[in-house]
């Protein structure tokens, strides 16, 4: 069965936010919310849970496809504009039981029990990476842009994305965490959130493939979809990224950074300085504690972080820059991160 010729329907009970189609013995899910990048709001969050619950049960579905509608990406991330006005009229409730709604698909997809494909071209941000990097195969496109962007926005890199940061290889993930600095294909393979990169023309190629084998791998990926070798600007930045961002205080990281004879370490600490002191902080003692988690331990840890970070008041500071009034100048509640105590960090971790 051929694209054009699927039936696209919501979720029972649900709206338009997500819409899916059975195609063979896939069951595709398409993100509906392209003038916002397709980012997910609780009403996008509670269809994606009743439709992957009732496909993992469903012994006609063998493999489930997510993609996003429009030519700009997956997903933006959460939809965090809707949080905005909760918080700053103190009803913390509604973000926490948005990213209790959330965090549970992210848990749904990392256990999924059939084969989980992602099609993560254009941007894949935040919310956007935890519906997509959890899944079995993840398929990025040389046009793919993939950040944890939440230290802009007074929050922390949450959907379990530290799970995937404390495991890429040396500090590389120290750095996309810390920084927010979106990435493409190929350093999105390097961090350990997509598996390889396809052509984007070559999506149609691809579902072929898995109509006629829903439990494709990425060792099994035909060679004619594979995108052109892309270079790895992480790999190829490690050496200065490992000495730099080495240890537990975000304080020293900075100041190495921006002590650095490489231009672009001065530049990743210039970036840094401008994000939350209270996100970078808690950011990096997260991370490393996710080292030795798994995923949903991960998961865990960031509720009770998001629970903290709801009422701390960068988060809806940051949102306000970023995204409300669109002035790129947050007045954080920090001078800089060598304001924040240990203890401060800490009591995030005991909300």
């Amino acid at each position: 069965m051929s694209a054009p010729e699927l039936s696209w329907e919501s979720a029972p009970g649900h709206g338009e936010e997500v819409r899916y189609a059975v195609d063979g013995r896939l069951g595709r899910v398409r993100l509906n919310r392209p003038r916002a990048i397709n980012a997910l709001d609780r009403a996008s969050v509670d269809s994606l849970q009743t439709q992957l619950s009732a496909w993992a049960e469903d012994p006609a579905i063998e493999a489930v496809f997510i993609d996003g509608e429009g030519e700009r990406g997956l997903c933006a991330g959460g939809d965090v504009r809707a949080l905005h006005e909760a918080i700053t009229q103190g009803d913390y409730q509604v973000a926490e039981d948005y990213w209790a709604a959330e965090y549970a698909v992210n848990a749904l997809i990392a256990d999924y029990p059939k084969t989980f494909v992602a099609w993560m071209d254009g941007f894949v941000m935040g919310g956007g990476v935890g519906v997509s990097a959890h899944g079995s195969l993840r398929l990025a496109t040389e046009r793919t842009k993939v950040a944890m962007p939440e230290t802009t926005i007074g929050l922390f890199p949450d959907v379990g994305g530290l799970w995937f940061l404390a495991r890429a290889e040396g500090e590389l993930g120290t750095h996309a965490a810390l920084t927010g600095a979106p990435v493409g294909g190929a350093d999105a393979v390097v961090l350990g959130m997509a598996d390889a990169v396809v052509r984007s023309d070559a999506k149609e190629e691809l579902l072929e493939a898995l109509r006629a084998y829903p439990g494709l791998t990425a060792a099994e990926l035909p060679a004619g979809l594979l995108a052109e070798p892309e270079q790895s600007w992480l790999k190829d930045n490690q050496a200065w990224i490992d000495e730099c961002y080495a240890g537990d205080d975000a304080g020293a990281i900075i100041d190495r950074l921006m002590a650095s004879d490489v231009a672009e370490a001065r530049e990743a600490g210039a970036l840094i300085q401008t994000k939350s002191p209270h996100s970078v902080a808690v950011t990096l003692e997260a991370l490393r504690r996710a080292a030795s988690m798994d995923v949903h331990q991960v998961l865990e840890q960031d509720t009770v972080l998001g629970r903290a970070f709801a009422r701390h008041p960068d988060f809806a500071e940051g949102i306000r820059a970023q995204l409300i009034d669109k002035d790129r100048n947050p007045r954080w509640s920090d001078g800089s991160v060598a304001d924040i105590s240990r203890e401060q960090v800490l009591a995030n971790f005991d909300s």
